[in-house]
């Protein structure tokens, strides 16, 4: 059962404690509000204004598992927090680990100072969960995706507009790298896990990978720089420093350029181009 009392506390307890700061927010003037406003954690957990502070307020219906996921993620909720939220909803705590996509506080809290460059946070099978803006620009929403093709290795296999992206000298590698780490999670996690599901689907749908795979590789690494082909500012050599939450598998991958380099330079114009794409402008008319 719902602890509504409970739950209404412990939410204005926990965004009382955050600042602006903490969750990528500007704090702005003439700011009164001990914490954040019910309006700003609203709209970290991606729901209305009213509905959490009815939430607040000990009221409204029970809130959804998907409900509380968000709003634990919108609060920077650590996984002892999370659970703590669903059991006080009257929910069982989502599974941890590999297949959770629960976002660690002290990742987000990096992630959410890296404004200025491309960065993004994935799960071990490649699936993009968070972007900054300039990722979006460089790369387009990978969070889009849905099934499978949330998985970057699965669509590489399977999508020719991921491999556009990339330097057309680097696909050899990318290709034994994306099946290499299958294989290691494959081992690792089981039959029966999403790595395994991943494994059926990529043998059934993809004759390179088939080929790929029948070479038993392990331990394939990237080159430190990564190579990119954008649409509109061209090529660009990024190096990519990775940071891991192993409680959950995460990483947070995050690119940059040598100052002053051409590539630097594209990545300011790509910060102002933003996530727009040129659009062909139609033929004058007769």
């Amino acid at each position: 059962m719902i602890d509504r009392a409970g739950l209404a506390e412990f939410l204005r307890r926990r965004r009382a404690s955050l600042q602006p700061e903490d969750v990528g927010l500007p704090r702005g003037q003439r700011r009164r509000t001990a914490g954040l406003r019910r309006e700003e954690v609203a709209a970290l957990c991606h729901i209305s204004a009213d509905y959490y502070s009815r939430l607040e307020r000990e009221r409204g219906p029970q809130p959804s598992e998907q409900m509380i996921a968000s709003i634990a993620q919108g609060l920077h909720l650590s996984l002892d927090e999370r659970d703590h939220l669903f059991r006080l909803a009257g929910h069982n705590p989502p599974a941890r680990g590999a297949t959770g996509e629960h976002i660690g506080p002290g990742l987000l809290r990096v992630f959410d100072r890296l404004t200025d460059t491309p960065a993004e946070i994935v799960t071990e099978l490649g699936e993009t969960l968070r972007q900054t803006p300039l990722s979006v620009a460089l790369t387009g929403d990978t969070t889009r995706y849905t099934g499978p093709a949330r998985s970057i290795g699965f669509r590489w296999f399977t999508d020719p507009g991921t491999r556009a992206l990339y330097h057309p000298d680097d696909h050899a590698l990318h290709s034994r790298f994306f099946t290499a780490g299958l294989r290691r999670l494959v081992t690792l996690r089981g039959p029966g896990s999403r790595a395994a599901h991943l494994l059926d689907l990529l043998l059934a749908r993809s004759e390179e990978f088939r080929t790929v795979w029948a070479e038993h590789e392990i331990g394939v690494r990237h080159q430190d720089t990564k190579r990119f082909v954008h649409p509109e500012v061209g090529d660009l050599e990024l190096t990519c420093q990775t940071l891991l939450d192993p409680d959950q598998s995460h990483q947070l991958l995050v690119y940059t350029a040598v100052p002053g380099s051409e590539s630097y330079e594209k990545l300011q114009l790509l910060s102002v181009i933003g996530a727009q794409r040129l659009v062909p402008q139609a033929p004058p008319s007769a």
